[in-house]
């Protein structure tokens, strides 16, 4: 199955509508030392239910633009539209968002930490809990929803944060490095379970990262971010269906010469 690769300018003007578009982005933050530009000239499409993951230099404002997205902060110059939002409460009642760290509750069990998504929309906590169920036998936590967070691994961790960011039920998902922070055995393993986890609850998703590997193996196309400002470089189309299987993709020669095209942007 063939590979392209192509500048994001170059894409064809009669792709399907856009899920998330973000036009001419700029975000600055001022302070007394001046003004540090983090995004300038921004530009980036996501079809719905694509998976498309950004890479970059730390510091290039790829965490920034997660929370532009799901509306967090505001761009000072541009627009951004997710699912036909363009104000912030708007993009936020259409995001979910993921953050690096997994910020559960210790005071809560499993089950109530995923049911909290659905509590802060005014669900009762029963209610809440009993739609939370099911994705614990799904996602296979069917016999720690009682667990508090001390005794759940890294890995098990991120899946209940996961699981809640899915329950509200938006269309578009934004994770940021949501792997960071997990050694690399669990890492691969977390990374074919969101692959399966996507399949089986498809979103629209921006996934952030600073692993090359990981943004090919679970994203349908991925965008290489400047250094600071950051602005895309170039984007990568990855011509193959998902959910992969980790272990083939990481031997496959299409996704090293990927590799190799993204690392060569990145210097």
């Amino acid at each position: 199955m063939p590979v392209d690769v192509q500048p994001a300018a170059a894409r064809p003007p009669s792709a399907p509508a856009a899920h998330v578009r973000i036009e001419g982005v700029r975000r600055a933050f001022r302070s007394r030392r001046g003004e540090t530009v983090a995004l300038e000239g921004l530009d980036l499409q996501l079809r719905e239910g694509e998976v498309l993951g950004v890479v970059g230099p730390s510091g290039c404002g790829k965490s920034t633009l997660l929370e532009l997205v799901a509306g967090l902060q505001e761009p000072d110059a541009g627009s951004i539209e997710v699912a036909g939002a363009h104000a912030a409460e708007g993009r936020r009642a259409m995001c979910s968002y993921m953050p690096q760290r997994d910020l559960l509750l210790p005071w809560r069990d499993g089950l109530a930490n995923a049911a909290l998504a659905l509590e802060a929309q005014g669900v009762g906590r029963r209610e809440a809990r009993r739609r939370a169920q099911p994705l614990f036998e799904r996602f296979g936590l069917a016999e720690f929803t009682h667990a508090r967070p001390a005794s759940l691994s890294g890995g098990m961790r991120q899946r209940v944060a996961f699981m809640r960011t899915l329950l509200p039920g938006r269309p578009v998902l934004a994770l940021d490095e949501p792997f960071a922070a997990l050694d690399a055995i669990t890492r691969a393993d977390m990374q074919q379970w969101l692959a399966d986890a996507l399949a089986a609850e498809p979103r629209t998703v921006l996934l952030v990262t600073h692993d090359v590997e990981e943004a090919l193996f679970l994203s349908d196309r991925v965008a290489v971010l400047s250094r600071r400002p950051g602005r895309v470089i170039a984007e990568l189309d990855v011509a193959q269906p998902r959910p992969r299987d980790r272990r083939a993709a990481v031997t496959d020669p299409r996704m090293a010469a990927l590799r190799d095209r993204a690392l060569k942007a990145l210097r």
